[in-house]
């Protein structure tokens, strides 16, 4: 009988009437996170038009009482806990959990986008840099300050580059509280006067400390989805973002936001601080988890991001990292500065997943260029600042010898895709003109949810060793042999490699240099051992054939094989000196590929200054 009432049940289900125009089916629609599917089967009956209504009464004809009842009930109580009554305080406790997030940044991404209104008063956006400079978090008032947790939070002022307030919430016991603006956590200074009555405007961001008595922050949120960390040395340098969409592209680049923050109230024995976060923008929403903690000399942040595109995506970057290049060694061109090199990094690495070690040198281009690393299951990437010599940069202020490197280590395959990285001309060291991200080979396509774990290690080493050689300088000038006519458009490349073996290498064994180049003639080719820093030095001069970009590759060879890390060049005629040149044709060659782009240098959305002093404790 029952089985006979459901076959005729679903005959008249499938008879025509059309449920889902109906608003309240789509608000309970199971794939929207709210109720079962009997619940909205149940619900759009209730709302068929008039002249379907003989359709809902085959329906119930074949419906007992009590399933009836049971469903008109149970929708009258879930439809009175989905919407809040008229009386409920909106900072009354709410309950959280990860799950709730995920499906909330679903629901969020079935909607057309809707900004965050701005109503952020005048005087707020009348901070300007140096008024900003004064207002200071009172420690006082930092989150968890007194109940002598291995962690705490304090929260930035909206103002200056930071107009867009995010909501900043605390987690306990599984329940959400929200943390409400006051003046009374600020201090403001003489540069700044705020009315006496200011009202909830909500904050920036926030950074946060390890222990109760810890003076300096490890980590900081602060910017559209931009957030960074420390490493041994104290000292703020790249950063690190939720997610990068489109970005190197002749379209205007996108970036997403965090609009809203969930801090877990960690235990006493918690390693780790938990901070949950909504994404949003035109394009995507996403739940972000983050575990936080400080383990030895790095910072370890464990990521989990669930990703809802509204819309297709060209080119979505995951793990974003954000860096600055103005010169070094390799690239002068930028160099008439007293200071001999400036940049938070100076390198891409990638462990690919075959368990090949790439080093690029990151330069500071005439127009703006990509390559593309083509990859399956990566094992890592990141950006690192592999010169840690204060001579070397004579800068007691920014003290670019002590920034952090960042490595990302993928948690799970990752699949296909490729490691780009976006190379953007700076006219001076305010500018952050690079970024890394992994670019997945599948399309990025509305109503599909793509979910990515990886690692992020802050520090001055990275968590993983090749095992042989690596580069730890690349150095380029003018080509040919003093005293001897120099070949045309020549151009001279040494690299020096230290680690692995090579320390136990004389003149005598076998080391041979693997050169390639996409076009032109590679000549003088040597590698012989350098005992002033315990390492190899190869050099060879690079005759162009006109003037297209070239691609360089390079390793030493043993007689067991590969003896350090791969070293790939993209060199650019028209790099040295103070000059800038566009180069012309097609560089694309090998397992990677360059292309350039027309579009104009943008300033950092969110941190168009690199100047992070005083007030919120950053350097520049």
């Amino acid at each position: 009988m029952n089985s006979e009432i459901s076959r005729k049940g679903q005959e008249v289900l499938q008879s025509g009437a059309d449920f889902s125009k109906s608003p309240l089916f789509s608000r309970l629609n199971p794939q929207n996170g709210f109720f079962y599917p009997w619940y909205s089967r149940a619900a759009g009956l209730m709302y068929l038009r008039k002249n379907e209504r003989c359709k809902m009464k085959k329906f119930w004809r074949f419906m007992p009482r009590p399933f009836i009842l049971g469903t008109l009930l149970s929708c009258c109580l879930l439809l009175f806990s989905a919407w809040p009554s008229a009386g409920q305080d909106p900072a009354s406790p709410r309950l959280f959990s990860q799950e709730w997030l995920s499906r909330e940044a679903e629901r969020l991404s079935r909607r057309p986008y809707a900004p965050t209104p701005n109503n952020i008063p005048a005087w707020v956006k009348k901070i300007d840099y140096d008024a900003y400079q004064f207002i200071s978090f009172k420690p006082d008032h930092a989150l968890w300050r007194n109940l002598q947790l291995p962690f705490r939070a304090q929260f930035f002022h909206l103002g200056l580059y930071f107009h867009d307030p995010v909501m900043i919430h605390e987690v306990v016991q599984g329940k959400s509280h929200p943390i409400t603006f006051t003046q009374e956590m600020f201090s403001y200074g003489k540069e700044v006067a705020p009315p006496a009555q200011t009202g909830n405007l909500g904050f920036a961001g926030f950074r946060g400390y390890a222990g109760p008595d810890a003076e300096g922050d490890f980590f900081a949120f602060l910017g559209a989805s931009y957030f960074r960390a420390v490493g041994a040395s104290k000292q703020y340098g790249l950063s690190a973002r939720g997610l990068a969409v489109n970005t190197g592209m002749d379209v205007p680049e996108e970036f997403p936001r965090f609009t809203s923050f969930w801090l877990e109230r960690p235990q006493k024995d918690h390693g780790a601080m938990l901070i949950h976060a909504l994404l949003d923008s035109p394009s995507i929403a996403g739940a972000y988890t983050f575990a936080v903690a400080m383990q030895g000399d790095s910072t370890i942040m464990e990521v989990e991001a669930h990703l809802f595109p509204r819309r297709a995506i060209e080119r979505i970057g995951i793990a974003p990292l954000t860096s600055m290049y103005h010169h070094g060694e390799n690239d002068r061109r930028m160099s008439d500065d007293f200071r001999p090199e400036i940049h938070d990094s100076d390198g891409l690495a990638i462990w690919t997943g075959s368990g090949e070690w790439i080093w690029r040198p990151l330069v500071n281009p005439p127009f703006i260029h990509i390559n593309s690393f083509m990859d399956q299951a990566p094992r890592g990437f990141g950006l690192f600042q592999r010169d840690l010599d204060f001579n070397n940069y004579q800068d007691d202020g920014a003290f670019y010898d002590r920034r952090p490197s960042l490595w990302v280590e993928p948690l799970g395959d990752w699949g296909e895709g490729v490691v780009k990285l976006v190379e953007i001309p700076a006219s001076d060291e305010t500018f952050d003109n690079i970024v890394a991200f992994w670019k997945p080979a599948d399309p990025v396509v509305p109503g599909s949810r793509r979910t990515f774990k990886y690692r992020l290690h802050w520090g001055a080493q990275p968590p993983v060793d090749s095992g042989g050689g690596r580069v730890i300088a690349t150095r380029t000038g003018a080509g040919g042999v003093p005293g001897q006519k120099k070949a045309d458009q020549s151009r001279k490349f040494v690299i020096d490699f230290k680690g692995g073996k090579l320390g136990e290498l004389t003149s005598k064994d076998k080391v041979e240099p693997v050169v390639s180049a996409s076009r032109g003639k590679i000549i003088g080719l040597t590698a012989r051992p350098c005992p002033p820093f315990g390492g190899w030095r190869t050099h060879f001069d690079l005759v162009a054939d006109g003037a297209a970009p070239v691609d360089l590759r390079l390793y030493l060879r043993g007689e067991q094989g590969a003896l350090t890390e791969t070293w790939l060049y993209h060199w650019i005629s028209g790099m040295s000196g103070l000059q800038s040149a566009r180069s012309t044709g097609d560089p694309a060659r090998g397992a990677y590929k360059s292309t350039k782009a027309s579009a104009p240098l943008v300033r950092n959305r969110a941190r168009p200054d690199r100047s992070w002093l005083k007030g919120i404790g950053m350097r520049p």
